[in-house]
C-alpha cells in the first residue's frame, strides 16, 4: 500500500542557494501538515512531503557540520570562480555544479516509521536501482561509516542529510555529466585516497541530468512506496 503522495518540484538549472530556499519552504509545509500542528496553511489537496530536484547553475563548494575550508583554501576556491556555502547537513566539503542532479527529499520519518540510518540506506538503494536501470550493475553502497554509491573506489553519488524533528532535508548529489576536475581542488567528503566519477564517465557516453530524471523518479517511487505528484510552482 502506498504511503501517500509526495510532491515533485523540478527546478531545473537553478543556483544552489535557491534550491536550499525552496527546500526550507517544503520543510515548513511538512511541519504544517502534521496533525495537531495548529497550522491551516497547507490545503489537504497539497501533499506535505516533497522532493526538490535541481541542477546547480554555477559551481559551488559546500560543506556540512564539519570540514569548512581554512581562509587561504577558501580564497583559492573563490579564485577559481566557485561559490562557497555552509550547508546545514552532515558530511564534509564537496562540489556542486552543472551536470549534477541534486535531490532534496523532505520526508516525515516519524510518519514513515523509518530510522535515520534506514533513510540513508533507502537513498543509497534508490541510486543503486537507478544505476541498474542504466546497466551499471557494479555500483555498490559501502558499509558504515561510508555513505553514498560507489563504482570501485570512486564515488558516483554523495549523500549528506539533515533531520530535524524527524523531517529530512538536503539529500544526495548524483554526478551525471559533471566536470570532475572541480573535485581536484578539495578532498571530497573528507575521504583521502578516494576518487569521484560520473554516469557519463562510467557509461562512456554523455548522460545529462534530464536523461536521469525519469529513472530517478521511478526508483524514488519504488523505494519510498509513494505516489508522485508533479508541481510547477515551488512556492505553492
Amino acid at each position: 500500500m502506498s504511503r501517500g503522495p509526495v510532491r515533485v518540484l523540478r527546478l531545473g538549472l537553478r543556483p544552489y542557494a535557491e534550491a536550499l530556499r525552496v527546500q526550507e519552504r517544503c520543510v515548513a509545509a511538512v511541519r504544517a501538515a502534521r496533525p495537531g500542528s495548529g497550522s491551516g496553511s497547507v490545503p489537504s489537496s497539497v501533499p506535505g512531503e516533497s522532493v526538490v530536484l535541481s541542477e546547480p547553475a554555477e559551481p559551488v563548494y559546500a560543506w556540512g557540520l564539519r570540514g569548512a575550508p581554512e581562509a587561504e583554501a577558501a580564497a583559492r576556491l573563490r579564485a577559481r570562480g566557485a561559490g562557497l556555502v555552509a550547508a546545514r547537513r552532515g558530511g564534509q566539503i564537496t562540489f556542486h555544479g552543472p551536470g549534477q542532479l541534486l535531490a532534496f527529499p523532505v520526508l516525515d520519518l516519524r510518519r514513515r516509521r523509518l530510522p535515520l540510518r534506514g533513510y540513508v540506506a533507502a537513498l543509497e538503494e534508490l541510486i543503486l536501482r537507478l544505476c541498474r536501470r542504466f546497466g551499471l550493475a557494479a555500483a555498490r553502497a559501502l558499509p558504515p561509516p561510508f555513505t553514498g554509491v560507489w563504482m570501485g573506489d570512486s564515488k558516483l553519488c554523495a549523500i549528506g542529510v539533515h533531520c530535524g524533528n524527524h523531517i529530512t532535508s538536503h539529500g544526495l548529489a548524483l554526478n551525471c555529466c559533471t566536470d570532475l576536475t572541480w573535485f581536484d581542488h578539495i578532498v571530497p567528503c573528507g575521504l583521502e585516497g578516494k576518487g569521484v566519477t560520473s554516469l557519463s564517465h562510467e557509461l562512456g557516453r554523455h548522460v545529462t541530468v534530464d536523461h536521469v530524471l525519469e529513472p530517478f523518479l521511478d526508483s524514488f517511487q519504488e523505494v519510498f512506496d509513494c505516489t508522485l505528484v508533479c508541481s510547477e510552482d515551488p512556492g505553492d
